[in-house]
């Protein structure tokens, strides 16, 4: 009979002494109780996660925005690739976001895009105060190798840090997203061997030895698990390392012919290395920046490349063909998202999968991209930690700050206290 592990046996992961290497163990059913429900060892339950989801310029919410509510609304052309995933999602319309309207400096892109993840007015450099994914990692405490993980996919590098930047540690503290694949798949792993930084073996050969042990601990069922996990993290460094060499440096402002760079690819690996960064227990944290606010990016794989994306939310918009195609950008938006509460939902934890005990949280700087909105905000929540509520749309009037504090203290269990514009808790959500 196998030997059941330790949670903290699940932390260390696989290694060898006197090297960099590390990877994780995914959750695995001799960690949890008869039950699946928690950890054996300590009885403790699995700690919810939390991703906080961005990408700029706003919606058209004549394709986004859903037109029945409660459960009998349907599928938007904008959230389609979300339609598998009706029942693990609920998008909330209504919210308002009031410290964008208060007077300061720049264009109304930089006092929304500090107001939705700081609920405080742009000081003129930065956010006006902590993210509310930095709010939360705060409360996690020292269990975890990273108290949280900043992610991001669009590589360019013009504007202000507000625009580029979705963490803060504090009123202007930004926390850069790690945008390059390589550096993000060696952070999580540790890797600092030569011969797989130049691409030339894999970092499974580094834990053979390791994995045989750990291998001959665990029951069938668990180490066909062990063996799928350790094969999906091979996939994705094979990924990695076949990537253009330019795919190592970030870009400035994206040249007249087009930006070339291929944005689906990478954001499909970086949701891949997220799962991998929490099926591992590395982090309960996570913010994703898909793209930038104001961002500037074309859209080759979609054909759309006349303009840039901030360009098509105003020249065009008024336009069915316009509309049409931002509609397009924003159906891309959502199917990156699909992505990943897809892999999360296919990857086994205890009783159930990963997404049951993950919260997301998909939010943009504005409401309607053209006007530039700040009231009537729509944001979509996924998965089901802390039985949040799914399977529903939901018309609200709340602000963003109800909706960061009911989901920091009754889906994510942290005290948080308070949030910037908060007044109350939202009962529509839990």
């Amino acid at each position: 009979m196998a030997a059941s592990l330790s949670r903290r046996r699940f932390l260390r992961g696989v290694g060898v002494a006197g090297s960099a290497v590390r990877i994780g163990l995914p959750p695995l059913a001799a960690m949890f109780n008869g039950n699946g429900t928690a950890y054996a060892a300590t009885g403790q339950a699995v700690e919810p996660r939390f991703v906080f989801w961005f990408n700029g310029n706003g919606i058209p919410e004549k394709y986004w925005v859903p037109q029945g509510v409660g459960r009998d609304f349907e599928i938007t052309p904008c959230l389609r690739p979300l339609a598998p995933f009706k029942n693990d999602i609920h998008v909330i319309t209504g919210l308002d976001s009031p410290a964008a309207r208060l007077p300061g400096p720049g264009n109304s892109h930089y006092p929304s895009m500090s107001a939705v993840l700081s609920g405080k007015p742009y000081t003129g450099r930065g956010a006006g105060g902590p993210s509310f994914d930095q709010v939360l990692a705060r409360k996690t405490g020292e269990k975890y190798r990273f108290r949280s993980v900043e992610i991001g996919v669009s590589q360019e590098c013009f504007g202000e840090a507000i625009q580029r930047n979705m963490s803060w540690a504090d009123r202007d503290r930004p926390l850069p997203p790690e945008m390059l694949p390589h550096r993000l798949f060696d952070r999580l792993f540790g890797v600092r061997d030569r011969a797989w930084m130049e691409r030339q073996k894999s970092i499974l050969d580094a834990v053979q030895e390791e994995t045989r042990q750990v291998l001959g601990q665990l029951g069938k069922a668990d180490q066909v698990r062990l063996d799928e996990y350790l094969t999906s993290v091979r996939d994705v460094e094979k990924s990695v390392a076949s990537l253009p060499p330019e795919y190592r440096t970030v870009v400035e402002r994206p040249e007249e012919g087009g930006d070339l760079r291929d944005w689906p690819r990478i954001a499909k690996l970086q949701s891949d290395l997220l799962v991998h960064a929490f099926a591992s227990g590395q982090t309960r944290i996570a913010s994703y920046m898909l793209t930038k606010c104001q961002g500037l990016s074309r859209f080759p794989w979609l054909g759309h490349t006349s303009q840039r994306h901030h360009e098509y939310t105003h020249g065009q918009v008024e336009t069915p063909r316009g509309m049409r195609i931002l509609r397009d950008i924003c159906r891309w938006h959502v199917e990156e998202f699909a992505y990943l509460v897809g892999k999360l939902k296919a990857t086994p934890e205890g009783a159930g999968n990963m997404l049951d005990n993950t919260a997301l949280l998909f939010v943009h700087e504005h409401a309607e991209a053209n006007s530039h909105k700040n009231n009537n905000l729509a944001v979509i929540l996924a998965g089901h930690a802390g039985k949040m509520k799914t399977g529903l749309h939901t018309q609200t009037t709340g602000t963003l700050g109800d909706l960061y504090l009911t989901l920091g203290e009754e889906v994510l269990g942290l005290r948080i206290g308070a949030f910037p514009t908060a007044q109350r808790k939202l009962v529509e959500v839990v």
